[in-house]
């Protein structure tokens, strides 16, 4: 018989030595960040992006949370038609690459929103009450959020289903058996339940969406990327410029991790009450 770890053998071992390591790495680069000129000067300007990669991030993901549940409610729905709608829509978005995504709806989705809108509002604008409406009336950065939004609402649908479904049967059955309509079943039986299940990885979804936003990049929103790529190109100093692109990206994604991760404690103690 193998011989049983102690207790604290077993907390020793599992002690976050990757995250001290991590923690030294950020402590070493602020030093160096401070302490010299041309990095501080790389720093302040990449710095100037992140409002921007803020602003993209909160936006796009708050319109996915809102367009996935919309699906998933669809994909759960009991009329096939709808069911049958959300599962193409799930398919064929999930199956596109972002970067593809950003690119088809910054160059093919706006130029034919506005010839929708002018069609459709052609009489007021021939009456002389609006101007027709042109491609760069819709900014870059509002062709970007809505891209992520359609991205990442295929795989936010998919997980507001997975939790849905996680809530047992038969606390459905016993609340449709009290008289409860379908929406009182799903906002006071369903969904607090569903949304342990769905936080964690809604929280997952939200950290990639951080790192995906650099891609907005391509579209010259000045995000952090894009202010890097324009320091870089001009000052030929890559190796700076980048290193300060990465280390602000590993910051903020790792400080989003490490509060997921607490916040996942929290909701396992929750339940084990």
């Amino acid at each position: 018989m193998a011989p049983v770890q102690s207790s604290d053998t077993s907390e020793k071992g599992d002690y976050p030595w990757w995250l001290v390591a991590l923690l030294l790495i950020a402590v070493a680069l602020a030093a160096v960040i401070v302490s010299n000129d041309i990095f501080t000067q790389v720093f302040t300007v990449v710095l100037k992006g992140i409002g921007v990669t803020v602003f993209v991030t909160l936006t796009g993901f708050a319109l996915a949370t809102v367009l996935g549940l919309a699906v998933a409610l669809m994909a759960l729905s009991e009329h096939v038609a709808l069911r049958q709608v959300a599962r193409f829509y799930t398919e064929v978005i999930r199956g596109v690459p972002i970067l593809v995504l950003l690119f088809y709806i910054a160059f093919v989705g706006a130029p034919a929103l506005v010839v929708t809108v002018n069609f459709l509002t052609s009489p007021i604008i021939s009456a002389g009450f609006m101007e027709p409406l042109v491609v760069r009336d819709i900014s870059l950065m509002w062709r970007a959020i809505i891209a992520l939004m359609i991205g990442y609402s295929a795989f936010i649908a998919e997980v507001f289903r997975a939790g849905i479904q996680s809530v047992d049967k038969g606390q459905v059955e016993a609340a449709k058996a009290l008289g409860l309509s379908r929406y009182q079943r799903f906002r006071l039986v369903v969904f607090p339940q569903a949304i342990r299940v769905i936080l964690p990885p809604l929280g997952n979804d939200f950290v990639a969406m951080v790192k995906d936003s650099s891609l907005v990049s391509v579209l010259g929103v000045a995000d952090i990327t894009q202010m890097g790529k324009v320091y870089a190109s001009g000052s030929f100093r890559f190796f700076e410029t980048y290193s300060i692109v990465a280390y602000v990206y590993l910051i903020l994604t790792i400080g989003l991790s490490l509060a997921l991760r607490a916040f996942e404690r929290r909701l396992r103690r929750a339940e084990a009450r």
